[in-house]
């Protein structure tokens, strides 16, 4: 069946509530749609793999030049990182199985610890949504979470880290909640040098891996000429932290530094999903 003025999206969501048996779409469309009905399959491609790019008249020099230095600016001041990142980044991170449970959990376990995120984000100047997204990545949902490394309840506080906080019961939901978005506030203070979402990000992979990891990232950055206050040079240089040459230029040793990046990577598909759900 054909339709006219009918936007992708909307024919994917009749595909995932099978109103629609298929429909065609782009593959960077498809891909991301899948965030947000996990149970949608993408098909076979029916064309070959196309460039996408701008283009003008080949006499109209003054329309190309503002279009040069309009990316010029936008790459500069970070703008076209961040729409790649909301558009175009990690659309190939799909686990259908963890979507489908994150689906589920926003709506049979996120509801009752709202409240106290929702106060809490307030309170310490985040996007409630963010903070649920890490509370997800970090537990589940799950106050009585544990990992191997000793670190627990909601917000996998260590207990150091807990002490340096407030807190007393790592279990206990409002308190962990509290501890984790304030300790999280004080890792942000430390990276005033970043711009906008960018020193989100870098605080997102600190809480993950710790302020002394993202020191050496840093570092190792400049050494390789890239900007070290953002976000897209640490993702290049986090990794590196497991090599034995890159090792010997850290003051802090080892570090599995692809977990930094995969743990942001996949907090930043929680916080899509909750923010196109008008969550």
């Amino acid at each position: 069946m054909l339709q006219d003025d009918v936007p992708t999206e909307e024919l994917i969501r009749q595909v995932a509530d099978k109103e629609i048996e298929v429909t065609v779409a782009d593959s960077i469309i498809g891909e991301l749609n899948r965030r947000y009905y996990p149970n949608i399959k993408i098909g076979i491609p029916i064309e070959e793999p196309q460039s996408l790019g701008w283009a003008v008249r080949k006499e109209d020099n003054a329309l190309l030049s503002e279009i040069d230095t309009f990316f010029e600016k936008i790459k500069a001041d970070g703008t076209f990182d961040d729409i790649y990142r909301g558009y175009y980044a990690n659309v190939q991170i799909f686990d259908r199985f963890d979507l489908k449970k994150f689906h589920q959990r926003i709506n049979t376990r996120l509801p009752k610890y709202e409240t106290i995120i929702k106060k809490t984000a307030k309170q310490y100047g985040f996007d409630w949504r963010l903070i649920a997204a890490i509370i997800y990545q970090e537990s589940h949902f799950n106050p009585r979470a544990r990992s191997h490394s000793g670190v627990r309840g909601l917000m996998q506080l260590t207990k150091p880290t807990a002490q340096e906080m407030g807190v007393t019961n790592r279990l206990d939901p409002e308190q962990s909640i509290r501890g984790g978005v304030k300790y999280l506030r004080k890792l942000y203070e430390l990276y005033d040098e970043a711009q906008g979402f960018d020193r989100t990000l870098i605080t997102l992979a600190s809480y993950n891996v710790g302020p002394r990891h993202i020191a050496s990232a840093k570092s190792i950055a400049l050494k390789k000429g890239l900007d070290p206050r953002k976000w897209s040079s640490l993702e290049q240089t986090l990794p590196l932290l497991c090599y034995e040459k890159y090792i010997k230029m850290s003051k802090h040793g080892y570090c599995r530094g692809i977990e930094p990046v995969r743990y942001v990577n996949r907090i930043l598909t929680y916080f899509d999903i909750l923010r196109r759900q008008g969550i």
